[in-house]
C-alpha cells in the first residue's frame, strides 16, 4: 500500500516502522496523514511478521501538531468530526494487540504529544520537547490531553493543557510520560534496538498483557485482578507459554510460534 505522508517499511527483525514524513511542515498533521497513519497501524497489526511497530518522524521534529491551514470555516458538526480523524490514531494504538513505541526527537506539540504519549512506550532524544500548546493560539488540546492524563494525573495534566508551555525531556521523562532519554544523535539505532529487543519476547505474551491493561484500565481493584487473572490463564494455554517454559528449563532459546 502506498502513502503520501507517510514512510512505511520493516525496518529489523519483527519490526516494523512507521515515519511521519512531512518534515517540511514540522510532520504537522494534515487529515490525509491522519487517515494513512490509522490505516498503517492498522496493516502492521495483521501483518504476522511484524511484532513491534516503531511510531518516528522525519526532519529535526517528530510532530508540531495540526497544521492550521485546515481550521477554515466549518460547522460544529463538521469540527467534530474532522478532530475525530486527527485523533483516531491514538486511540488505534490503545486497541491493536502489538505494542507502539514512539521516537521523538525535537518538538512534539499539541497532538503530536498526544501521540507520542499514547503510543506504548516512548524513546526520546535528550533535545526533546513536550508541550499541549493549542491554548496559545486560543485552542485547546482537551484530546491530546487524554493520554496525558492518564499518565500524570489531574493537576500536572492541568497545568499542561492550561499554560501551554513545552517541557524538556528530562522533564517528562520525571513525570512519566518518557521511558527513556538518549542522546539525540544515539536516538536512531537506540530506538530499533530497544524495539527489537521487545520483538525477541513471546509475541502471545507481550499482546495479551497489552490488551489486558487496557482492558482492565478502568475497572474496580478486584475486577483488574478477575479480569488479569483470565487473561493469564488463557496465556497458560498457549503453545508459546509452554515453549518459554521448556527453554527456561533445558536452558535455550525459545522458538515462539505465536500461538
Amino acid at each position: 500500500m502506498s502513502y503520501e505522508d507517510l514512510i512505511v517499511e520493516l525496518a529489523g527483525e519483527h519490526v516494523g516502522a512507521i515515519s511521519l514524513n512531512r518534515p517540511e511542515h514540522m510532520n504537522t498533521f494534515t487529515s490525509r496523514m491522519a487517515r494513512e497513519l490509522s490505516r498503517a497501524l492498522w496493516e502492521f497489526e495483521e501483518n504476522p511478521q511484524v511484532r513491534v511497530i516503531l511510531l518516528k518522524s522525519a526532519g529535526k521534529s517528530f510532530c508540531a501538531g495540526i497544521d492550521i491551514n485546515e481550521l477554515q470555516e466549518k460547522t460544529a458538526i463538521e469540527y467534530r468530526a474532522w478532530i475525530e480523524q486527527m485523533e483516531q490514531p491514538l486511540v488505534a494504538m490503545s486497541q491493536i494487540r502489538k505494542p507502539v513505541i514512539a521516537q521523538v526527537q525535537g518538538v512534539a506539540a499539541a497532538n503530536g504529544m498526544g501521540l507520542a504519549v499514547a503510543a506504548d512506550l516512548v524513546i526520546a532524544a535528550d533535545d526533546a520537547r513536550m508541550g499541549l500548546t493549542a491554548i496559545n493560539v486560543g485552542l485547546n488540546c482537551v484530546g491530546p490531553v487524554i493520554p496525558v492524563a492518564r499518565v500524570v494525573g489531574r493537576k500536572k495534566a492541568l497545568e499542561l493543557l492550561l499554560f501551554g508551555d513545552l517541557i524538556g525531556a528530562g522533564e517528562a521523562m520525571g513525570l512519566g510520560l518518557v521511558n527513556r532519554v538518549v542522546p539525540k544523535n544515539d536516538l536512531s539505532e537506540e530506538a530499533l534496538a530497544w524495539a527489537v529487543t521487545l520483538a525477541k519476547k513471546s509475541p502471545v505474551a507481550v499482546q495479551i498483557a497489552k490488551k489486558a491493561y487496557y482492558g482492565s484500565e478502568d475497572m474496580s481493584y478486584q475486577q483488574q485482578f478477575d479480569y488479569m487473572n483470565d487473561a493469564f490463564a488463557r496465556l497458560c494455554t498457549t503453545r508459546d507459554a509452554k515453549e518459554g517454559v521448556a527453554a527456561f528449563l533445558e536452558k535455550r532459546d525459545p522458538d515462539w510460534q505465536g500461538c
